[in-house]
């Protein structure tokens, strides 16, 4: 497995030295760079062409937001985690539409922050639980949409909301990848969404969990 290059995008120098420490502690993450904005993330971005790119919000010269829908436009394959203290509908749907993989809080350990890494890596969302209520509560979706769904695309789907990437979905329901990569496409036609952040906010919507965790769900 080749390492995983990451740029770290925040405006506080203390939070970007600590993120850079964590990071490593792990053989096959790498900080590839650091930026203090969202211009900065940009440009930076463009040079280094990190993997992942942890992106802070609120910042000055460039928010979080715009820079992560300039670098998504230019570079789709980007995998972009918002990190950052902030969990309002201004942030929240924003980020999302802006094209975020997933969104943590700056309360999240830092295991937490390696695992977010890894799963982005293999295309998965990992969403805070406030935030996954919050974009819950903003969804409108046609519920018929969801029973047109099969009972193993249901299956799928709830995988797809607890962060599993294709092959841990192929693993769990003892079904091919190709298979799951099928129920996959099938799922995001029939809900009408673009990607699994999406597909994972709908699991959630229609109560494929018991519960949220307050903290941090994967």
């Amino acid at each position: 497995m080749t390492e995983i290059k990451v740029m770290i995008v925040d405006d506080h120098d203390m939070v970007r030295k600590g993120l850079k420490a964590y990071l490593a502690t792990e053989n096959d993450i790498t900080v590839v760079g650091e930026a203090s904005s969202g211009n900065d993330a940009v440009k930076l971005d463009g040079e280094l062409k990190p993997e992942v790119i942890l992106m802070d919000l609120i910042m000055e010269n460039g928010d979080g937001i715009a820079a992560t829908k300039k670098i998504m436009e230019k570079n789709p394959s980007r995998k972009i985690i918002i990190l950052t203290s902030f969990y309002d509908d201004q942030q929240v749907f924003p980020a999302i539409e802006a094209g975020a993989m997933s969104y943590l809080l700056k309360t999240a350990s830092a295991d937490e922050i390696i695992q977010a890494i890894h799963k982005a890596r293999a295309g998965t969302t990992v969403l805070d639980g406030k935030v996954a209520r919050k974009l819950v509560s903003g969804m409108h979706r046609e519920p018929q949409l969801f029973d047109q769904l099969t009972s193993r695309e249901k299956d799928v789907l709830k995988l797809i909301a607890e962060g599993k990437s294709n092959a841990e979905i192929a693993e769990t329901l003892f079904i091919g990848i190709k298979t799951v990569k099928t129920h996959v496409s099938s799922i995001f036609s029939k809900l009408d969404v673009a990607d699994r952040t999406q597909a994972a906010v709908y699991a959630y919507q229609n109560h494929l969990f018991s519960e949220v965790n307050d903290d941090h769900s994967r």
